[in-house]
C-alpha cells in the first residue's frame, strides 16, 4: 500500500502563489509516477499535472501550462505542485495520486485526501 498526504493548501488572492506538497509513504516512491488532480464544487475531477519516475517526463493540463510546475524529491518521498499566477477558476480541492504508470487519466491506484485551494478575486 501507498499512503499520500497533501498539504499546503489555503486562501490566496488572485495573482498569488501556493506550493502544494504530497508526502508519500509505504512503498519506494521512486517506483511510482505521480499526478495532481483537482475538483471544483459541482464539477468532475480533472487532471492538472503528472510527473514520471525519475522526473523524466512531465505533462500539464492546458489550463495550467506555464503557471504550474510539478516536481519530485524521491529522497524525501515527496511530490510538489508549484502554483503561480493563481486565478479564481483554480479554486478546488487538489489531490495527489500515485501509480506505476505515467498517465493523465484518473485511474491512479493511490490517492491522498485532498487539500483545499481557494483563490479570491
Amino acid at each position: 500500500q501507498v499512503q499520500l498526504v497533501e498539504s499546503g493548501g489555503g486562501l490566496v488572492q488572485a495573482g498569488g502563489s501556493l506550493r502544494l506538497s504530497c508526502a508519500v509513504s509505504g512503498r519506494a516512491f521512486s517506483n511510482y509516477a505521480a499526478g495532481w488532480f483537482r475538483q471544483a464544487p459541482g464539477k468532475e475531477r480533472e487532471f492538472v499535472a503528472a510527473i514520471s519516475r525519475a522526473s523524466l517526463r512531465t505533462v500539464y493540463a492546458d489550463s495550467v501550462k506555464g503557471r504550474f510546475a510539478v516536481f519530485r524529491d524521491d529522497g524525501r518521498n515527496r511530490v510538489y505542485l508549484q502554483m503561480n499566477s493563481l486565478q479564481p477558476e483554480d479554486t478546488a480541492v487538489y489531490y495527489c495520486a500515485a501509480d506505476r504508470d505515467f498517465k493523465i487519466v484518473s485511474t491512479y491506484d493511490y490517492w491522498g485526501q485532498g487539500t483545499q485551494v481557494t483563490v479570491s478575486s
